[in-house]
């Protein structure tokens, strides 16, 4: 019913940039709040950042300055722009939206991708 395609991830050097995109698509009426995790070895998935449908946004304050979040409605993305990449920053990735779709509302994942910093 619902998919969330990820793309955008892979092996950057230490103050590197990467663009994550990740598009929602299927039965969906609407979509509230779109947003980015991450998970690194040995670790709990964390908050990175979050985009409301209003424009609300929130970071994890170990990205403040560094990542930006944004979202295209047309198109059902949302884009996580990450520069000044650090080593700390090496974990999956995945997309989370809130949506209303032909199943109600509820929460959808990504399949995850992977970002790796390193030299």
């Amino acid at each position: 019913q619902v998919q969330l395609v990820e793309s955008g991830g892979g092996l950057v050097q230490p103050g590197g940039s990467l663009r994550l995109s990740c598009a929602a698509s299927g039965s969906i009426f609407s979509i509230y709040a779109m947003g980015w995790y991450r998970q690194a070895p040995g670790k709990q998935r964390e908050l990175v950042a979050k985009i409301t449908s209003g424009g609300r946004i929130d970071y994890a304050d170990s990205v403040k300055g560094r990542f930006t979040i944004s979202r295209d409605n047309a198109k059902n993305t949302v884009y996580l722009q990450m520069n000044s990449l650090n080593s700390e920053d090496t974990a999956v990735y995945y997309c989370k939206t809130d949506l209303l779709g032909r199943a109600g509302r509820s929460d959808y994942w990504g399949q995850g991708t992977q970002v790796t910093v390193s030299s």
